[in-house]
């Protein structure tokens, strides 16, 4: 499912903030009027998986200061999140980490998302089956300040994600967003954009491609 240019599946869950703090009621409506990367992730107590919560975590002062709110999701407890980041990393730990950490203990953020691996079904004595492991694939969303999703992109469990190019997709999105130009192709913050017309094109064109 695209979920770009559409209003992102909003939600109401606990999670764990700040490292240590509990929340039961953690809501994506709680960060309206602000960006928003949502990442989910397969499994705590993993091997690439922690590898990606610190890149966010070492970038995460990039983020903030381009208003936006890193939140990570899976699908395991909030009791799992926590006690994963109480050890440290020499014990394949992820203490340090200090955005918050959704629990989709039910699955049903990572569906409505359209990352949530595996499948059930029912047969015909109403006993429901899965199919494969109900756990998140490695999706993430920029969300703009009006709760529209402006990119996603989902990998398979064994793919890390590139932390630099989220930020850059953010970046490029308030460029067009402050500008009222558009990001051709590798653009990058300080390079410029490009009007978007016939004359703007065969411009930037013959200038780069030449």
């Amino acid at each position: 499912m695209v979920l770009v240019g559409k209003k992102a599946p909003g939600f109401t869950a606990a999670a764990v903030v700040n490292g240590s703090e509990t929340v039961e009621g953690f809501s994506l409506s709680d960060y309206a009027g602000k960006y928003v990367i949502l990442f989910f992730y397969p499994k705590d107590f993993t091997f690439v998986c922690p590898t990606e919560l610190f890149a966010f975590q070492e970038k995460l002062a990039e983020f903030e200061k381009r208003d936006c709110q890193v939140i990570a999701c899976s699908t395991d407890t909030e009791m799992s999140h926590w006690g994963w980041l109480q050890l440290d990393k020499s014990r394949g730990g992820i203490k340090g980490v200090t955005y918050p950490i959704v629990a989709d203990t039910n699955k049903t953020i990572s569906a409505n998302y359209d990352v949530l691996a595996g499948d059930w079904e029912f047969n015909d004595k109403g006993e429901m089956s899965s199919t494969g492991e109900l756990v998140a694939y490695r999706g993430l969303f920029l969300i703009d300040k009006e709760g529209i999703v402006r990119h996603q992109i989902v990998n398979d469990m064994p793919l890390g994600r590139n932390v630099d190019e989220a930020i850059r997709l953010l970046d490029a999105l308030q460029f067009t967003e402050k500008y009222g130009e558009v990001c051709p192709a590798n653009w990058s913050a300080g390079k410029e954009g490009m009007s978007a017309t016939h004359e703007g094109v065969a411009n930037y064109l013959a200038a780069e491609y030449n």
